[in-house]
């Protein structure tokens, strides 16, 4: 039975989620909203000291659970300096260049109060500057903070009560059109949250039932590399990690269906459960694409870095011009959303997953000879955008 998806639920949840600035390290109004909405949908999420979320659904089992997961926090920065003329030097927060930062409004959050600013190059006026305005370097030593108050010195700004190491929260200008796309900073990871959040209000208003349970995470240091290296129980035996796939030259990855990750920088996502998801796609006719990340990681790289012994798989939205002026389309979310919910309540097919640890038999197979990957042509059932990939025939794995 396919689970259907409430788009006009995911949209509304991604609106909300674009207006609760959460850089990493200042997330706890971003977290009380996702656990406020989990309760709502009949959840109980648990949290951990720093505040990454695990809500649990209960399925048939507890052993060899699955997890899915999304990240709260978003790019930012944070001052660096207070520069004599009462302007702010910035270093960021997460991966991003200063190049998409010019001309960012902010709101910079002190232990005395927010500001309203806006990011400048040090050369901001063409009737000063001239044609240096075009020739200035990018990077984050040559851009700086404006801050919306009366200061014209390091005295008068510090005296406002901003500091070094305060928080700025980028805007993030979210905009949703008839058409289906959405160009908003920070789609990277709040789509991923609002797709977790969709599919768990499909499984609930379905009253479906899953062969395991479903850890539904949400962490709250990705940016940084650290995403979900705390929040994985024993109990997880698989994890599908939900981010942002790169839609640009020399990708594979589109702003419509799924994109199915293969590798990134930290080496090819797990065989097995990267087959099931082709497989689910095919099944359930969604659009799909496969691509590999070369600098990318996401949650399932600190999982694994933290020693959690789990198959991991990446299901991503395409996102054109990721961590920069960011546009997706609602396709690829609802596309997403709805593999999220047939994973969750597909059959278990690796049994020897129940246990850490054990012996040769049931233990997986991969194909070894060229003949074995010979593969009938595909049926090409699918949207017009793409040619969905068909595996072949061979034999069905995945956990």
């Amino acid at each position: 039975m396919a689970i259907e998806i409430d788009e006009d639920y995911l949209l509304a949840q991604l609106k909300t989620l674009l207006t609760i600035d959460s850089p990493t390290g200042y997330t706890d109004a971003v977290v009380i909203h996702c656990s406020r909405e989990l309760e709502r949908l009949g959840l109980t999420p648990e949290l951990t000291r720093r505040g990454a979320i695990r809500a649990v659904r209960q399925g048939s089992r507890r052993q060899g659970a699955r997890a899915i997961v999304a990240h709260l926090d978003t790019l930012g920065a944070q001052v660096k300096a207070i520069k004599e003329n009462g302007r702010l030097e910035l270093v960021p927060i997460g991966h991003w260049s200063a190049r998409f930062a010019e001309g960012a409004r902010v709101t910079l959050y002190s232990y005395h109060g927010a500001f309203r600013g806006t990011i400048l190059p040090l050369k901001a006026s063409g009737h000063t500057f001239n044609d240096a305005v075009d020739t200035a370097p990018v990077g984050w030593p040559h851009v700086e903070l404006r801050v919306d108050a009366l200061t014209r010195s390091a005295a008068e700004t510090r005296a406002l009560g901003i500091d070094v190491g305060d928080t700025v929260a980028i805007d993030t200008g979210a905009e949703f059109l008839d058409n289906g796309f959405i160009n908003s900073r920070h789609l990277d990871d709040k789509a991923g949250v609002a797709i977790l959040l969709a599919a768990i209000e499909a499984l609930e208003r379905a009253q479906a039932r899953t062969p395991v349970d479903t850890h539904w995470l949400f962490t709250i240091a990705e940016e940084v590399g650290v995403g979900a290296s705390s929040v994985v129980s024993p109990d997880i035996a698989s994890m599908l990690t939900i981010d942002n796939g790169t839609a640009a030259p020399g990708q594979n990855s589109s702003e419509f269906g799924v994109t199915i990750a293969m590798a990134d920088q930290t080496g090819p996502f797990d065989y097995h459960l990267t087959r099931k998801l082709v497989d689910l796609c095919e099944e359930n006719r969604i659009p799909y694409q496969k691509d590999v990340f070369r600098y990318y990681r996401s949650d399932s790289a600190s999982a694994l870095e933290a020693g959690h012994d789990i198959r991991t798989a990446l299901a991503a939205f395409g996102v054109d011009a990721s961590h920069g002026y960011e546009r997706i389309h609602r396709h690829a979310l609802v596309s997403v959303a709805q593999l999220v919910a047939a994973f969750a309540v597909s059959p278990v097919r690796i049994g020897r997953d129940l246990s850490e640890l054990s012996g040769i038999d049931d233990f997986t197979t991969q194909p070894t000879k060229a003949a074995e990957q010979a593969a009938a042509p595909s049926s090409g059932r699918r949207s017009p955008e793409y040619q969905r990939h068909r595996p072949g025939n061979l034999p069905r794995g995945g956990a």
